[in-house]
């Protein structure tokens, strides 16, 4: 006696998926799952290498001993930093003043004298 099988596009029992729905949902789930499982362990070895590093130095990041020149009675009232460079606003009894300052170099790039209207 000869079994007869059921097309491919009748829905399982108890069910309203067809077997090659059901097929693909299970390559889907554990595709998803290894890259989940794959992401974990890159996420987690990239933590483990910056760790590692600890407090070592990269090229081209040493520090500058720099001195910068200001009056006597002169205050700094605001620091920005943007990149490399520094501004520092500056409060003195000649007025106002703003410095910016290469920290690669430790050069003065520009004073600017506030003057009020």
């Amino acid at each position: 006696m000869a079994v007869l099988n059921e097309p491919d596009n009748t829905p399982l029992p108890g069910t309203v998926f067809t077997p090659r729905q059901v097929r693909v949902l299970k390559a889907a789930v554990i595709v998803m799952g290894i890259l989940l499982v794959g992401g974990f362990a890159f996420v987690l070895a990239a933590i483990v290498y910056q760790a590692s590093k600890g407090g070592q130095s990269t090229a081209g990041t040493e520090a500058v001993a720099a001195e910068l020149p200001i009056p006597k009675d002169a205050t700094v009232s605001t620091l920005a930093l943007d990149g490399d460079r520094l501004a520092l606003h500056l409060q003195s009894s000649a007025g106002p003043e703003i410095v910016v300052v290469d920290l690669k170099t430790g050069k003065t790039l520009a004073r600017i004298r506030l003057k009020p209207q």
